[in-house]
């Protein structure tokens, strides 16, 4: 029997660089962390891997595992649906190729129902509102909409329970994120960012997601370990 006193929060782990930082903050805030990875289909599968570092490295409660695949739609080149763009600046105007209809409400809705399973009533989730690359899925007004829903939607919303669906980093920077993740002593060698790896999945340096990374490292003033360990 599970006798730890801390209130449970669900933290969604992707093994990238922000998920790793929202889950870290939870685990600071008092939580006891139950992270949860999706197997979507996303061709940059060795992100899975760097999730269960990730989540060895925070002492997850729980690391649950689950496959939905959301390649069966397409739409999509984290799916293989086209391919991943590359050399475009990640702060331009419109819906990148990496966009996955639907993904962060699909993947938000199995933290609820694993949350009101598990008696928590809070959600941590990496999403960012300013180095985003236009996801329409990262910004504040989805994720009050969705705390709407979880309101409507379940048991425990319609019982009394107040669902809160945290987005710590929703309003920082990559170098931001990144100077905050290292004062929770988070180990950014772990992570994986990249879209499109090379061999031995070494990050491209050239998605949407490698330039963000480095120029938040960059902005921070710190060395990418991931830039260390293979130079």
């Amino acid at each position: 029997m599970d006798d730890d006193p801390a209130p449970r929060a669900v933290a969604l782990l992707s093994g990238g660089l922000d998920s790793y930082t929202a889950a870290a903050i939870a685990r600071a805030e008092g939580f006891s962390v139950y992270a949860l990875t999706v197997r979507y289909g996303q061709v940059h599968a060795c992100e899975l891997a760097a999730a269960r570092r990730v989540a060895a490295a925070l002492r997850v409660k729980r690391h649950l595992e689950l496959d939905v695949d959301l390649a069966g739609f397409g739409g999509s080149a984290l799916v293989g649906d086209g391919a991943v763009e590359l050399d475009q600046a990640p702060d331009r105007v419109g819906i990148p190729a990496t966009y996955v209809p639907a993904r962060n409400t699909v993947l938000l809705s199995l933290a609820l129902a694993w949350a009101e399973a598990l008696g928590a009533q809070d959600l941590y989730l990496g999403v960012n509102a300013v180095d985003y690359s236009g996801y329409p899925d990262c910004r504040p007004e989805y994720l009050n909409a969705f705390e709407q829903l979880a309101k409507l939607a379940t048991k425990a919303g319609v019982e009394g329970a107040r669902l809160r669906v945290h987005a710590p980093l929703i309003r920082d920077s990559k170098a931001a994120i990144i100077i905050r993740g290292m004062d929770l002593g988070c180990d950014y060698g772990l992570t994986h960012s990249c879209y499109a790896p090379v061999r031995h999945d070494q990050p491209c340096g050239r998605c949407d997601s490698c330039q963000l990374r480095a120029r938040g490292f960059a902005e921070a003033g710190f060395v990418d370990p991931l830039l260390a360990m293979s130079g």
